[in-house]
């Protein structure tokens, strides 16, 4: 397949304030650790920002009928989901709408219920929003993360309220089957918790005959008991756009979810409207690309870490540029600072509950991401020579 997009070229963010770049701005350290890629948004967003900036007034927001007809067209079109415009609400990130939901269902003692290891503002807004935190570690059947129910049964008091799901699983890159989220589903109606399922990865699957299935399509319970987080800004590459929505069908839950966000939040740019509805009215061919030349890095990636590094185990993949790997076989008190210090900065796995893991991700270029494995494989070797 020819190209029509360029995913190759680097693109130097040095100087722009780039939260990925700005951190080893003085240091030899390639960043390959949160997660924003390293390529271009679709020229379709850039098109439409830059329409949009000509207009010259850039005044407070509201959401308008173009953008939610865009979101709801897309929603339709590609993950066959029909909504209703009201069922929409809008907020600069899914960070502060984790928080928020957190603040909006459950009173002080309350307890919330996630799965380590996971995207850290799952297992801090519990906490942040005087809630206590439950976090159940997944467990792993022939080399792939899945659902422990068994902990999770033992786990479960009469003070949870809600369970929080990383839809697809940021780091593990599961894309769960309906099967497990049927019985993910199932749990939460038996113990009557809220569920909140975060699926701003849902367009980012490769894996061979895996789809993402919403939770609002596993079961009709869903409706009336769970919020659906979405945004443009994995997809698209658009995070500092910060645009983001939240599916809420039940009128109860929308209501309280609102009105625990009140003089908290503002409302979204201008710019992060056009973006979002640009993407999804015209970056749907981009992103094909984008996929197969994510697929490719995640092949590159798991094959070199297998052949060249294997006391490292990187699991298998379905979704997400982000990949997890256990170095603990490299005895390692601080594996994180190990690899920075000989030029690769990565996630530490700490953070998302899970010490002696990395996570790294391959959302770039291929010369950036060649360049970072092998000053890792270096680095491995310098260990080797050592043991």
């Amino acid at each position: 397949m020819v190209s029509q997009y360029d995913f190759q070229t680097m693109v130097d963010r040095r100087g722009t304030g780039s939260l990925k770049w700005q951190k080893y701005r003085d240091r030899d350290v390639l960043p390959m650790w949160v997660a924003d890629m390293d390529f271009r948004s679709p020229p379709a967003v850039r098109e439409a920002l830059l329409e949009r900036v000509e207009h010259g007034v850039y005044g407070y927001t509201v959401p308008y009928s173009s953008v939610e007809d865009a979101v709801m067209e897309y929603l339709e079109k590609v993950h066959g989901l029909k909504i209703e415009r009201e069922w929409l609400v809008w907020m600069p990130g899914l960070v502060p709408a984790l928080n928020t939901a957190s603040r909006a269902y459950e009173t002080p003692g309350d307890a919330v219920m996630t799965n380590t290891p996971v995207y850290p503002p799952f297992l801090t807004a519990p906490e942040w929003q005087n809630k206590t935190l439950q976090a159940v570690p997944l467990k792993v059947v022939d080399d792939r993360y899945t659902f422990d129910f068994q902990a999770m049964e033992k786990a479960v008091t009469d003070k949870t309220r809600l369970f929080i799901l990383c839809n697809p699983h940021n780091p593990v890159g599961r894309a769960w089957s309906m099967e497990e989220l049927r019985e993910l589903l199932a749990f939460c109606k038996r113990h009557h918790l809220i569920l909140i399922s975060d699926e701003i990865h849902c367009d980012l699957i490769y894996g061979k005959g895996v789809k993402h299935h919403t939770m609002l399509n596993v079961d009709s319970w869903a409706y009336d008991n769970s919020l659906t987080l979405m945004a443009p800004s994995k997809t698209f590459n658009v995070p500092g756009l910060s645009c983001s929505f939240i599916i809420i069908p039940n009128a109860k839950l929308r209501h309280r979810f609102n009105r625990a966000s009140r003089g908290m939040i503002t409302e979204i740019n201008c710019l992060g409207y056009v973006g979002c509805e640009a993407a999804y009215r015209h970056g749907m061919q981009w992103l094909g690309e984008l996929v197969e030349v994510l697929r490719g890095n995640y092949e590159r990636t798991y094959n070199f870490v297998r052949e060249k590094m294997p006391r490292i185990h990187m699991f298998p993949m379905e979704a997400t540029y982000l990949a997890w790997m256990d170095v603990r076989g490299l005895g390692l008190e601080a594996p994180d600072k190990f690899f920075e210090d000989n030029g690769v900065g990565l996630s530490n796995g700490a953070l998302f509950g899970s010490p002696g893991f990395l996570r790294l991700n391959f959302g770039c270029p291929r010369e950036m991401l060649d360049c970072a494995l092998e000053r890792m494989e270096a680095a491995y070797h310098k260990l080797e020579g050592q043991g």
